[in-house]
């Protein structure tokens, strides 16, 4: 008769048992969102100089892609000036508050927050495109932002490059960088399929 050790037979069956969950239970995340990007928040200074170097300004239709808490949506508005901003995110935590700090800043009129896959993101009106995303998440997105943006609309991004699309101008704040690109053409033709 064969023995079975309590302790290996415990450790065996838990592992048999995990290797059946979700892989969003084993991670703590709700099986029902799936992050692209982990929810970092950007520096008051950096949303500040992205807002600058993208000239958001009266008139300006403005998009954040993976909004988070709102903050570049809420500042795009009220400090900027921007006609009106919307922000997409996948978690509904984010949206919530996003809303929240939309109504305590007082722009909650100008401003929107979609619960949203930002790949399904309708943002063909944006004049300025904002992101704080991963350089891989930045080159899949590439070829809808081309496509669907408007010559002239201008895009900016906190820490990552769009890979092979040169900016048009980069600046770096300590150790983070920051990207300004602007839909022309000749982009649209070069990397819009890509």
């Amino acid at each position: 008769m064969m023995q079975v050790e309590p302790r290996r037979f415990v450790l065996s069956s838990w592992l048999f048992c995990l290797a059946f969950l979700p892989a969003g239970l084993l991670s703590g995340q709700d099986a029902e969102i799936q992050k692209d990007v982990p929810y970092v928040p950007t520096p008051p200074e950096v949303v500040e100089a992205m807002l600058k170097l993208g000239k958001v300004g009266a008139g300006d239709v403005h998009y954040d892609l993976g909004c988070g808490d709102g903050r570049i949506v809420v500042a795009a508005v009220k400090q900027f000036g921007a006609a009106r901003a919307t922000g997409y995110d996948i978690d509904p935590e984010r949206i919530k508050e996003a809303n929240e700090n939309a109504e305590t800043a007082g722009v909650s009129k100008k401003t929107k927050f979609i619960l949203g896959n930002l790949f399904d993101a309708d943002f063909r009106d944006a004049s300025v495109v904002t992101l704080y995303l991963l350089p891989d998440v930045n080159l899949k997105l590439r070829p809808k932002l081309l496509q669907d943006l408007r010559v002239g609309a201008r895009i900016v991004s906190h820490q990552f490059d769009m890979g092979d699309w040169e900016p048009d101008k980069k600046v770096t704040m300590d150790w983070r960088t920051i990207y300004l690109w602007t839909v022309t053409e000749k982009a649209k033709a070069q990397y819009a399929g890509k």
